[in-house]
């Protein structure tokens, strides 16, 4: 685009001369005038933010005069008025009130449209909002932006966590306007590509909780086993092989098993892809082969796995600390001390389970310290001010660690409780045994990954090395 053309597209707005530059966006001394089209939510934060930034921001309306209020320093014209005034408008309008748009391509011919709307479910219309405003104005540059930003995102800006712009248009230029734009206003930007790409930006704002749904699925299916399984070895044999009615224990007692075993192996199975990636590397003898797509998936839902493990450990804490308040634990505890003053006898001080009681509540309060640490440091608000390095030692290492003393907790609780015949009610394993499988299994693989020798070769082969290296001229031994 030449200069001239540039220069024929200035207009007169409050008095002031602006320079409009609608594609490159050019820098200068004046401030730029931007245009929203819309004065919902949406279109005043997004002018708020716009003239926190430098910007100045006129509207378009139907109603310019009776609008409701807008930003200090603003102003509302009519779409025709407000279209010549700016060479990039945001339209914040539902895709419904669209028609209207056409009337004014001669005033938006050249302009950069930036479309900012999402619709209320997938497939709603049979092409993408974006492509729909490219096709009633084809003299406009369409871009496709902002939609994943809420309102209070725009207002705010990206101080409390990370934010992202997807964009995607036809033309080079006008993604270009966008893009300085959204990273003037402290947001980062990702473009997708062509303007096809439109409706997986639209569908991107309809999904829920997409990478929750593996982790959520898990935790409802171990959540379920664990409780029928342990209210058939708790409550249904006391019933049936004893005629004791303990139903009561459901609510707290049974709850508080079934949360720390859900919890155990979810941080268990956090950990397990890493080392199942590492050996294979180790057989593969190269980094540059693909993972199975199944372990690429969980992968990447292992922060989610990990939150959902902390939940359930948080859980656990805070029913462990209502048990000595319960009215069945008090009963037992006085039932307890008036049959001991009847039969005039003491119970003799026992070290050895003052020993395990002590470590089996230090090592739990010690591994929840640390899941907590893992918790907080997994929040897009701290891990960026981490550096990888540290986040690594802490998501890593320390996640082991915290897995260890997990295992140990639960090692401690059991004792030599699996010696006894009468813990296999029904020939069923107790609940802690069968949590103990997968953690057990993830920490003795990771035992064996660490080994020098082991550790050593994998080092070499994630930074770079392949056992078949052509340079080497002959296959290398994989532990060497």
């Amino acid at each position: 685009m030449s200069a001239a053309r540039l220069s024929s597209m200035s207009k007169e707005v409050n008095s002031e001369s602006v320079l409009l530059c609608p594609l490159s966006m050019a820098a200068g001394p004046e401030q730029k005038l931007l245009c929203i089209f819309g004065t919902g939510d949406l279109g005043r934060s997004l002018g708020q933010r716009l003239l926190q930034t430098g910007y100045k921001v006129v509207y378009g309306s139907r109603r310019p005069h009776s609008c409701g209020p807008l930003p200090v320093g603003t102003r509302a014209l009519s779409h025709g008025e407000a279209a010549q005034a700016a060479g990039l408008v945001f339209i914040c309008i539902h895709r419904e009130n669209y028609d209207f748009l056409e009337t004014l391509a001669p005033q938006l011919k050249g302009k950069v449209l930036v479309d900012v709307s999402n619709n209320l479910r997938k497939n709603l219309y049979p092409e993408a909002n974006a492509q729909y405003l490219q096709r009633l104005i084809p003299g406009a540059h369409v871009v496709k932006a902002f939609n994943t930003l809420s309102a209070w995102a725009l207002q705010n800006g990206p101080s409390d966590a990370s934010r992202q712009v997807y964009l995607c248009g036809n033309s080079a230029e006008a993604k270009q306007a966008v893009a300085e734009t959204a990273t003037k206003l402290g947001f980062t930007v990702l473009d997708r590509g062509s303007l096809s790409a439109a409706r997986e930006l639209e569908d991107f704002t309809l999904q829920l909780f997409p990478e929750w749904r593996l982790p959520l699925r898990l935790a409802i299916g171990l959540t379920a086993f664990f409780f029928f399984y342990l209210l058939i070895r708790e409550i249904i044999y006391a019933y049936v092989e004893q005629g004791k009615d303990i139903s009561f224990r459901i609510m707290v007692s049974l709850a508080n098993k079934v949360f720390p075993i859900v919890s155990l192996i979810m941080l268990a199975l956090c950990y397990l892809p890493g080392v199942i990636a590492g050996f294979l590397q180790l057989y593969r003898g190269t980094k540059y082969r693909r993972f199975p797509d199944w372990l690429d998936r969980w992968m990447l839902c292992r922060k989610q796995l990990g939150l959902l493990a902390l939940a359930f450990a948080s859980l656990h804490v805070l029913y462990t600390l209502i048990i000595p308040i319960r009215y069945y634990v008090r009963y037992r505890l006085s039932a307890h001390t008036i049959l001991q003053i009847k039969e005039n006898r003491t119970s003799e001080f026992d070290t050895t389970i003052a020993w395990r009681t002590d470590s089996y509540y230090s090592v739990g309060i010690l591994g929840f310290g640390l899941y907590f640490l893992l918790g907080i440091s997994s929040l897009p608000s701290v891990s960026n001010a981490l550096s990888w390095r540290e986040f690594s030692f802490i998501q890593s290492k320390l996640g082991y660690l915290t897995l260890f003393f997990c295992s140990l907790h639960t090692y401690l609780y059991g004792w030599k409780m699996f010696l006894n015949s009468s813990s296999y009610k029904w020939y069923t394993p107790p609940g802690y045994m069968l949590c103990l499988v997968v953690p057990s299994v993830v920490l003795a693989l990771k035992v064996l990954l660490v080994l020098p020798c082991v550790d050593r070769t994998l080092t070499r082969i994630r930074q770079g090395w392949e056992r078949t290296d052509p340079e080497d001229g002959c296959k290398q031994s994989l532990l060497m």
